[in-house]
């Protein structure tokens, strides 16, 4: 009897042996695809980051010879042919944008990534962007919260006759906030106040809204949903 109470003994224990180490090898898994998706973030970045410092350097190299043109039209009294030149040059600056950095590889990925895709739409981007962590949430909830505020107001700016769209994150009484703020055209909540998500014929605020509220209310924080001096705003505050 002894010998065979030993034995379960000690099959119990390589049970547990064995769980531990199938647990400890899914936290690993985890860790390790996290460290991916960061690495992956972090090489886009890089990218970015290449192609902007290209675009400035092939700038600042064609800079002399473009003022050399602008002098030469000038001194004919060629003032329309300046003008245009000069038109022409600002419009080459006005494409090449600022990287974003904020310290969290994440959101400097969703961020630019966004951004851009609002400035190839003829948007107007601003952003103020402080260097937060968001460290309580889960990278999954992040990006998808920040995300969807993002699509939602770029979808958003082409209904506006002069689309703009601006984002903010910073920090607010003990919470670490993301507010998105698009220009319309006529108000959003009148017509649908409730931001009902996604029928042809639902106001196009409501796609991703639920979720939204769902992401927030996880981490116990809070969302908000307002107009502002002819802006749809969307905030989400989540605690620090």
């Amino acid at each position: 009897m002894n010998k065979r109470e030993n034995n379960r003994k000690k099959m119990l224990e390589l049970d547990m042996r064995c769980t531990a180490l199938l647990e400890e090898q899914c936290e690993l898994q985890l860790e390790l695809d996290a460290l991916k998706e960061e690495w992956g973030h972090i090489r886009e970045q890089d990218q970015e980051i290449r192609k902007l410092h290209e675009s400035v350097r092939r700038l600042k190299h064609d800079m002399k010879n473009h003022l050399l043109v602008i002098a030469s039209c000038l001194n004919a009294k060629e003032y329309d042919a300046a003008r245009d030149y000069t038109s022409g040059m600002l419009d080459k600056l006005n494409s090449i944008h600022s990287y974003v950095e904020t310290g969290n590889s994440l959101m400097n990925h969703i961020l630019n990534e966004k951004l851009e895709l609002a400035r190839s739409r003829g948007i107007a981007v601003k952003a103020e962007i402080r260097n937060l962590s968001f460290a309580k949430m889960d990278s999954l909830d992040f990006s998808a919260l920040l995300s969807n505020l993002l699509d939602n107001a770029i979808e958003a700016c082409g209904e506006a006759p002069v689309p703009c769209l601006q984002v903010e994150v910073g920090k607010r009484r003990g919470y670490e906030m993301i507010l998105v703020r698009n220009r319309i055209g006529e108000s959003v909540l009148e017509k649908n106040p409730g931001l009902c998500s996604a029928k042809p014929d639902s106001a196009v605020h409501g796609m991703g809204i639920p979720q939204v509220r769902s992401i927030v209310q996880k981490y116990q924080g809070l969302c908000d949903f307002y107009e502002e001096d002819g802006f749809f705003c969307a905030c989400a505050f989540i605690p620090e």
